[in-house]
């Protein structure tokens, strides 16, 4: 018998529920039925964990942390797969800011059908050759306010 087996937890979790039933009858005498009603539903919980199997869950679930852990601090292979994240963390940061820094025309691609370079777009023209009507809108509401 190894881990769970181990441990009493019929008598642990019901000695931990009599002694919270126990402190929520005093709370209950000072402070009311409510608070009293609130420490006898938290003190019923232990039992509920027993009974629906989740003790163990949780006991495999710390296990597997536990276990996780100890195998991250002294394995080299472990090491290497944390050395091998950070470096996709930063190559995806490094290629963000990249992607930002780089110009639209830059960003550009052919068309395939024609083998032509795509038309370059500035800001006060479209594609196809025509100014843009809203750069057109903002220059005149600048030239009205005298910003040049």
């Amino acid at each position: 018998m190894s881990g769970f087996e181990q441990v009493a937890w019929l008598p642990l979790c019901g000695g931990l529920a009599v002694v919270g039933v126990l402190l929520s009858w005093l709370v209950w005498r000072r402070r009311g039925a409510a608070a009293g009603l609130r420490g006898v539903a938290w003190s019923l919980i232990p039992i509920a964990a027993y009974l629906t199997g989740l003790i163990e869950l949780i006991w495999q679930v710390v296990a597997a942390g536990v276990g996780w852990a100890l195998r991250l601090v002294f394995s080299p292979v472990v090491w290497s797969g944390v050395a091998v994240a950070g470096l996709c963390a930063v190559l995806f940061l490094v290629s963000g800011v990249l992607r930002r820094r780089t110009s639209p025309e830059d960003r550009a691609v052919p068309s395939r059908e024609s083998g032509e370079a795509p038309k370059q777009v500035t800001q006060g023209s479209r594609a196809g050759g025509e100014p843009s009507d809203d750069f057109a809108e903002i220059e005149e509401i600048l030239r009205r306010r005298g910003i040049s």
